[in-house]
């Protein structure tokens, strides 16, 4: 193909497309020129496709692309779901948790004032022990015990 025929085909098609734009048509060898469709227009070969009634077109289209996909994403979701079901992954491991959470400041206080009451029980017995109580049942406890320690040594004399 030289270029002077190459050139006059462009300037062809170029007339055709400006007269398609502008709403005309042209004559040539005694028949309407009809516009070309991209569905009948093969740009790489520059000529019209040819189809027949029995030819099924072999091009890809976006719903043989996605044919399954509904199906599977259905099939996924049913699955994710029987999982969220299962009993086991929605009880939490350890039953009592959130309560442990709740009274852990709750038991610090009681567990601060059981110590102290703790403590306070204790020094009261050894004053008691030794006879210093200020309070009334440690002395009334130093007492019953000096009168058994008497009552033991008296015994042990006779």
């Amino acid at each position: 193909m030289s270029l002077q025929v190459a050139s006059d085909a462009r300037k062809a098609r170029l007339i055709a497309l400006r007269n398609r734009k502008e709403g005309t048509s042209t004559v040539s060898n005694g028949h309407r020129d009809s516009g070309l469709l991209s569905r009948n227009y093969d740009p790489e070969t520059r000529t019209l496709k040819k189809h027949s009634k029995n030819d099924v077109l072999t091009t890809d289209t976006v719903e043989k692309a996605i044919e399954g996909v509904a199906e599977r994403i259905i099939a996924e979701d049913e699955r994710q779901r029987a999982q969220e079901l299962d009993v086991f992954n929605i009880a939490p491991k350890r039953p009592n948790w959130d309560l442990k959470r709740e009274m852990e400041k709750k038991l610090a206080k009681l567990e601060r004032k059981t110590q102290e009451a703790v403590h306070t029980l204790i020094r009261q017995r050894l004053a008691s022990q030794k006879g210093q109580s200020d309070d009334i049942l440690g002395a009334m406890n130093a007492q019953e015990k000096a009168l058994d320690v008497e009552d033991q040594l008296s015994d042990e004399d006779e």
